[in-house]
């Protein structure tokens, strides 16, 4: 069983910063692109930074400049590190990797992190 759990969420003010975690566990053999997404209710999840296991880093035209998404792989963990927030930031983040297991590659979705961008 493999679990993505996130954190670092919260309320912060417009110009502010945050930085979320996902931390990755249970029966890993490999983990491929790990990458943020991130859903306002009623649209689809969008792809807001992803990093592959070889280093290669893709993001989003409106977060370009202000996030950083970064990697951990001896702790199976991602990072993105949002800056300059605005309040149209506002919305859950959910953390994803493609991750192998003893005998098949999957995809896998963390529960979700609010974050919030409010004065």
């Amino acid at each position: 069983q493999v679990q993505l759990v996130e954190s670092g969420g919260g309320l912060v003010q417009p110009g502010g910063s945050l930085r979320l975690s996902c931390a990755a566990s249970g029966s890993i053999k490999s983990i491929y692109t790990m990458a943020w997404y991130r859903q306002v209710p009623g649209n689809q999840r969008d792809l807001v930074a992803s990093i592959t296991s070889g280093g290669y880093i893709k993001y989003a035209d409106s977060v370009k400049g202000r996030f950083t998404i970064s990697r951990d792989n001896a702790e199976n963990t991602v990072y993105l590190q949002m800056n300059t927030l605005k309040p149209e930031d506002t919305t859950v983040y959910y953390c994803y990797a493609i991750i192998e297991t003893m005998s098949v590659r999957s995809n896998y979705w963390g529960q979700g992190t609010q974050v919030t961008v409010s004065s």
